[in-house]
């Protein structure tokens, strides 16, 4: 007869035979929601100064002893970090909570012969053919897009101080690789949607993933030989952001997709072409440095800006090529109408 002792040694030894379990793989949603527990959690807990205790006359010999071991063992331990002291947050702590923030946003319904409308300020420096010096930029002006939303119909671009301008007209156009780089001679026309030319239907349909969107960012955005792919993608998703208005699952899945792009950093303080001040997520390349301003108190995007980081032909170090500031994104029946109730970020 077995006693309690054996099946306990026999239940131990099947365990170690037979393999662990298999731990299933978070959804994008489950992920998310964990996320904002953590960051939650993390920006109420109470901040602890750490006491400070003076040391006994009767032990000061044998803590004196104790300190001289310690540094005649090679250099000091460094010191333990405060409690009191939080540290500057990186790029993926800023993305992350915008992830949040656009996760917790309502969605609003787009119906395929409707249109998205994109109010925003801009402001950006001349930039010459031949790569010579940018001009300053003009003061910010008001700028006005109708994208229709499954890319069938005629959209219209409208810019204080310059004709309207219908979009989706096949045409000859200069292009541009990115903002304030040199035009190249090009065709504007029907064309399947993509990364670079994104309808409301095809942002809406992409994954919610971030590993499987940043793939698809990447793929679709590959530079030419010597180009910085990582650039690419962090300047198409920033468009997608701004001159887009995708579903709160797919907004937030390309900040959780920008958060994996290498090279990304965080400035404390930085203003887009409103004014309004919040903490930035910028990436530099070639002399060019791309900034996300975010709200600091509701991680909603603000807009972006473009500084030189070093001195080129178009400019000394810290010369601002261009910045916009995103006021209102809503939903109209055609092209020129003006929606009754928007949905905004922050005004200045």
């Amino acid at each position: 007869m077995k006693s309690p002792a054996d099946d306990a040694r026999l239940r131990a030894q099947l365990a170690y035979l037979l393999p662990p379990p298999e731990v299933p793989d978070l959804s994008p949603e489950r992920r998310l929601a964990l996320r904002r527990e953590v960051l939650s959690t993390a920006g109420a807990r109470p901040r602890r100064r750490v006491p400070r205790f003076a040391v006994p006359a009767v032990g000061g010999a044998v803590a004196a002893g104790l300190v001289l071991v310690v540094l005649a063992g090679g250099s000091p331990a460094p010191p333990a970090p405060r409690a009191d002291v939080v540290a500057a947050p990186d790029a993926g702590h800023v993305l992350g909570r915008a992830a949040l923030a656009a996760a917790a946003a309502p969605r609003t319904a787009v119906r395929p012969e409707q249109f998205v409308y994109i109010e925003s300020l801009v402001a950006y420096a001349g930039r010459r053919a031949d790569g010579g010096p940018a001009s300053p930029p003009a003061a910010a002006h008001r700028r006005q897009v109708w994208l229709s939303a499954d890319g069938t119909r005629q959209g219209l671009l409208r810019e204080t101080g310059a004709p309207d301008t219908p979009l989706d007209v096949s045409g000859p156009v200069e292009r541009l690789a990115h903002r304030g780089a040199t035009p190249e001679p090009g065709v504007l026309g029907p064309g399947a949607p993509s990364i670079a030319r994104p309808t409301h239907a095809y942002v809406s349909a992409l994954p919610t993933d971030p590993e499987v969107l940043l793939r698809l960012v990447y793929a679709q955005t590959r530079p030419p030989a010597g180009g910085d792919p990582h650039q690419r993608a962090f300047t198409a998703i920033g468009t997608l952001l701004a001159e887009t208005w995708a579903p709160p699952s797919v907004t937030a899945a390309l900040y959780e997709a920008a958060a994996r792009i290498p090279g990304t950093t965080v400035l404390e303080s930085a203003k887009d072409a409103a004014g309004r001040e919040g903490v930035a997520v910028a990436r530099a390349a070639g002399g060019e440095q791309t900034q996300w301003v975010f709200d600091r108190s509701t991680s909603a995007f603000l807009g972006e800006r473009t500084v030189l980081t070093r001195a080129t032909a178009a400019g000394p170090a810290g010369t601002v090529l261009g910045s916009s500031a995103v006021l209102a994104r809503a939903v109209t029946n055609r092209p020129g109408e003006h929606p009754p109730v928007v949905s905004t970020t922050p005004r200045p």
